[in-house]
């Protein structure tokens, strides 16, 4: 069993890489778990409705910074390591590098604090390989306005703040390159599964 964790800005196609994968897993008879962040349970998904609330009384910061935390360690207890435990993949779309990403990086939060609370909450698990997907700036607010609605409130923020969070992001696949893949957002989607397959069985996760 393996535990993947897609990374990057919103719009960056993560879902469409996930399902790539999927499919590939599925010819291949092996089982998965996919799940998200925030989210993946129910108390997860109660906690992502509280961080996306867009009223008088948003969550601050450091309020937001524990919240993802919080439900990133029921999601890790009752989700990721019993799938992990039953030999099943675990696909997330999102894990703890987003909150080195998003809060030390977007928010200006300590990042020593930021891991020490990564650390705490997802009980010194780690993903065996984060898939970055990394994109402009640009590119993912044009993506962004194709879609239905105006966005989140994390969506709508500053570009100078999703610059710091794709900097993050950038910085943390340069500091441990073995537990990263970057792959460039622009190809196709056909590019990029292909390329996150190949990167898989070079590393002995299955054969060609």
């Amino acid at each position: 069993m393996h535990f993947l964790a897609f990374e990057g800005l919103d719009g960056s196609g993560k879902s469409t890489l996930m399902n790539g994968l999927k499919a590939e897993l599925t010819s291949r008879s092996i089982d998965y778990l996919q799940t998200r962040e925030p989210g993946g349970t129910p108390l997860g998904d109660d906690i992502r409705a509280l961080l996306l609330r867009d009223d008088a009384d948003v969550p601050r910061a450091r309020t937001e910074a524990l919240l993802y935390q919080a439900g990133r360690a029921q999601h890790v207890e009752t989700l990721i390591r019993p799938a992990l435990a039953a030999g099943r993949w675990v696909l997330s779309d999102r894990f703890a590098a987003s909150s080195v990403a998003f809060q030390a990086g977007g928010r200006a939060i300590s990042r020593a604090q930021i891991e020490w609370l990564n650390t705490f909450s997802t009980d010194g698990l780690e993903p065996d390989l984060y898939v970055l997907l990394d994109l402009t700036v640009a590119e993912s607010a044009r993506r962004l306005q194709g879609r239905a609605g105006e966005g989140d409130r994390i969506e709508r923020e500053a570009a100078e703040f999703h610059q710091r969070v794709r900097d993050a992001y950038l910085e943390l696949a340069r500091a441990t390159p073995e537990r990263w893949l970057v792959l460039d957002a622009a190809a196709s989607a056909g590019e990029l599964c292909a390329n996150l397959v190949a990167a898989l069985v070079g590393r002995g996760w299955f054969a060609h």
